[in-house]
């Protein structure tokens, strides 16, 4: 039996790590600040996901000329205090080990800037667990510019061709459903991330799990099909 090779990429921010309040009250410090009207809180939460240039832009009606002090303030409180406060959501660290364990290759597939990423990633002691990171640029206002997570989810399938025969997306928005499909996999939502209420099962998530143990559960069973189909069962 040829032996299953799994590639996982997993979405950061609401997916692997709790923010604990530091991007959406970050976010609004920094608009305060530069005297711009803060969003509702509900508007707030739908700005994590997308990339943050995006987000200000398009929910928070930041004008682009504004764009470059706002995301500056953002970024100095976040790297001072929010990373720190963030933590691994329960039981993730768990799905990590035992996914590496059991030979699957793991990635991270984020709208957060690249280097930024690998900070929280080792501030967060997960670092190590990953293969490969990938994020939007370190320019914010270029990363507005790219096509949601398609490009990026992308970049991570060519960094480990031929070394997975399945891969599988998971996210807790449907940015993460929409770049899975237009890279022609599958996404699993997560329920305890920033998706509105229905989100993920109506944008096409292929499964929304509830909990780390449902989550490894579920990616339990793309390696099962993935052997099946090796075999030549299917």
């Amino acid at each position: 039996m040829k032996e299953s090779r799994l590639l996982v990429l997993f979405d950061l921010d609401g997916t692997l790590v709790d923010p604990a309040g530091s991007i959406t009250g970050g976010i609004s410090a920094a608009l305060a600040a530069c005297g711009l009207p803060v969003p509702a809180p509900a508007d707030l939460q739908r700005m994590v996901g997308p990339a943050l240039a995006v987000s200000l832009r398009d929910i928070a009606g930041v004008p682009d000329e504004r764009l470059p002090e706002v995301i500056a303030r953002y970024r100095a409180g976040y790297s001072a205090k929010g990373m720190a406060q963030s933590r691994p959501y329960p039981g993730i660290r768990e799905v990590l080990e035992q996914l590496r364990a059991a030979g699957a290759r793991l990635a991270v597939a984020t709208q957060k800037p690249e280097p930024l990423a690998v900070d929280l990633l080792r501030v967060q002691g997960l670092l190590d667990l990953f293969d490969s990171v990938h994020g939007s640029p370190a320019d914010e206002q270029a990363g507005a510019e790219l096509d949601g997570k398609r490009t990026i989810i992308r970049a991570a399938l060519i960094r480990h061709a031929g070394s997975f025969d399945s891969a599988v997306m998971v996210g807790d928005r449907m940015h993460d459903v929409h770049g899975a499909a237009d890279n022609a996999l599958d996404c699993i939502g997560v329920a305890w991330g920033f998706a509105a209420d229905g989100e993920l099962e109506t944008e096409g998530a292929a499964a929304v799990v509830h909990s780390a143990g449902e989550l490894l559960t579920e990616l339990d069973r793309f390696r099962v099909q993935e052997r099946t189909c090796a075999n030549g069962s299917l």
